[in-house]
């Protein structure tokens, strides 16, 4: 059984951080799940563009407000508490946070912990 709570995580290397986010890995490849779980704010007012090439990601929304664009179609869906999206296709996409947003991520495979985006918008395939 794994058990961890929010504050066994935070200002551990287990907390990463990007200029409009910051990531707080619950699990990661190392666990043996086959997922990794990602407790994830995205700061308020920010534009951020993603593109997961390397794995599949499902987002559930716990706080705040904002948008996700399908970069491919221009489609906008509306986001807030108690909505999910999954990038079922890698899709690329533009997050906008309209408040600070909090969201539960998980992406398959499982990240190593230590990905961070690259200049694309993704997260390189790391093997630890």
């Amino acid at each position: 059984m794994i058990v961890k709570s929010l504050e066994d995580i935070i200002g551990t290397e287990d907390e990463t951080s990007g200029d409009n986010w910051t990531s707080r890995r619950f699990l990661m490849k190392k666990d043996n799940c086959g997922f990794s779980m990602n407790d994830t704010i995205i700061k308020a007012g920010t534009d951020n563009y993603f593109w997961y090439k390397n794995h599949i990601e499902a987002v559930y929304c716990i706080e705040g407000e904002g948008e996700i664009e399908e970069v491919e179609n221009g489609k906008v869906h509306p986001l807030k508490p108690g909505t999910m999206y999954i990038l079922d296709k890698n899709d690329k996409h533009h997050l906008r946070a309209k408040t600070q947003m909090r969201m539960v991520c998980v992406f398959n495979p499982p990240l190593v912990g230590t990905e961070t985006h690259n200049e694309e918008g993704y997260y390189p395939l790391l093997t630890e």
